[in-house]
């Protein structure tokens, strides 16, 4: 134990080494030679590139992901309230063509109405893309990005038929970092 307590004792003694001024001349140069290489040609740093497709894809899901709340909530309140119809009987025809004989194919029509049946969100791929830098900010933001598959169902009670939308999205997050 007094090996231990005579070493401790060495490497609290210890200070760092001061730098050579030929290693910080050198760092010097790096930082404004790497300053001069990412301005532009006006004098201000060059901007990240700005991925309008993925801008598009998330103001769609928005916009579906506010359609369907509205379509719940007019579920909620009035539960009568018809989502999507049928043709009326009048103007329906048969699919199927009448057979020779001259019998056909009876065919029943449905009830009128297909009701929210359910939503899922699954997340099947999360990258961490590191920190940067973006425009006017001082500190780092990490960026995130998720990949995901939305996916609504409809359904109709009487008759059982069911539509079901499913579709891919990516989301890109930025999270502010602080250096405390």
């Amino acid at each position: 134990m007094n090996d231990f307590q005579e070493l401790e004792n060495e490497l609290r003694a210890l200070r760092p080494a001061r730098p050579s001024p030929v290693l910080l001349e050198r760092i010097e140069e790096a930082m404004v030679e790497n300053c001069r290489a990412d301005a532009s040609p006006a004098g201000q740093p060059a901007r990240l590139p700005y991925n309008w497709l993925s801008l598009g894809f998330g103001l769609a899901a928005a916009a579906v992901l506010l359609l369907f709340a509205v379509l719940s909530m007019e579920h909620r309140q009035g539960s009568d309230k018809e989502i999507a119809q049928v043709a009326p009987a009048s103007e329906t025809r048969p699919v199927v063509p009448a057979l020779s004989g001259g019998r056909g194919v009876d065919g029943s029509i449905s009830s009128n109405k297909f009701v929210p049946a359910g939503a899922t969100q699954v997340v099947y791929n999360t990258r961490n893309e590191g920190l940067q830098f973006a425009d006017g900010s001082r500190e780092p933001l990490r960026r995130l990005r998720y990949q995901t598959r939305q996916t609504w169902q409809w359904r109709n009670p009487s008759t059982g038929a069911s539509l079901r939308v499913s579709y891919p999205s990516e989301e890109v997050v930025l999270i502010p970092v602080s250096g405390q």
